[in-house]
């Protein structure tokens, strides 16, 4: 089987200037970025349909993107791959003290086991601790630090949050959340009675981030629940289609109501016990 160091071989290969591909060679990380979240999705899709025939495949598509972001940096003089692995290595040794107490990634752990919270407090410590470091003047320095502007966006909001919740600025349950997503409706309600498109934008994004705030307090995962809401919209509305088409009857030509109880008949549908 080949071993990483072929991998490496192959894509110092693909930049090669004089026998190289032409397509590799035009290349730079700003191009190769949307290429790295599709990888990344495609990842999250097969374990999440449970299709680990193939999560091997994805996984090495996206091992090839650090790959070749190092070898971008390797030929400009900045880093290259061992660097990435040193870099990771050495940082999730620091932070975990509890598996690594005298900072040896090979040492023989001798310490009490720490319950989650201990290790998560240690682990959030350690983090603040990286982000002062980083930070260029220290009177600047914020917890949103580090919280990539890249991240969709509600996975983003949920970050943000909590961080913020971090040094109390939370609801202390998720009753008053849910008291909050009300006034937030209604607010995009009163500006959608004044016609201001402008406004309606405005309370739309606060009524959405209110709701990230409402699942992250019931310990949800925003992105996650979105994409099982986007899956099961798909499966009914295919179910509409499908029913439509072995009655020999075009889409466009039904009315809303007749789609409604089609819809009807899809939710029943999967809430039906599967016989054997």
């Amino acid at each position: 089987m080949y071993q990483l160091p072929d991998l490496l071989h192959l894509m110092a290969r693909l930049r090669d200037p004089q026998h190289g591909c032409p397509w590799d060679l035009q290349q730079n990380y700003a191009s190769i970025v949307p290429h790295t979240l599709e990888e990344a999705y495609e990842v999250a899709d097969a374990i999440e349909s449970g299709d680990f025939d193939h999560l091997p495949g994805e996984l090495g598509d996206l091992l090839f993107q650090v790959v070749y972001y190092s070898q971008l940096a390797k030929e400009e003089g900045r880093f290259e791959f061992a660097t990435v692995v040193d870099a990771i290595t050495r940082k999730l040794v620091r932070r975990h003290p509890h598996v690594f107490p005298d900072g040896d990634l090979y040492g023989s752990p001798e310490l009490p086991r720490l319950d989650e919270a201990a290790i998560k407090q240690r682990w959030e410590e350690i983090k603040a601790e990286e982000r002062a470091e980083k930070a260029a003047a220290p009177e600047q320095l914020s917890l949103l630090d580090d919280v990539p502007a890249a991240l969709p966006a509600l996975s983003r909001a949920a970050k943000l949050q909590k961080r913020a919740a971090q040094v109390g600025f939370d609801w202390p349950e998720a009753l008053p959340v849910v008291d909050k997503v009300r006034e937030e409706l209604d607010e995009v309600l009163v500006a959608m009675s004044e016609n201001d498109a402008d406004a309606i934008a405005e309370e739309l994004g606060d009524l959405l981030f209110v709701v990230v705030n409402l699942a992250r307090h019931l310990k949800v995962d925003p992105e996650n629940a979105l994409r099982g809401a986007n899956g099961k919209f798909e499966r009914r509305f295919r179910f509409i289609e499908q029913a439509l088409r072995q009655a020999g009857r075009p889409i466009e030509n039904c009315t809303l109501e007749e789609l409604d109880a089609l819809w009807d008949a899809a939710k029943r549908a999967e809430q039906s016990p599967v016989c054997g």
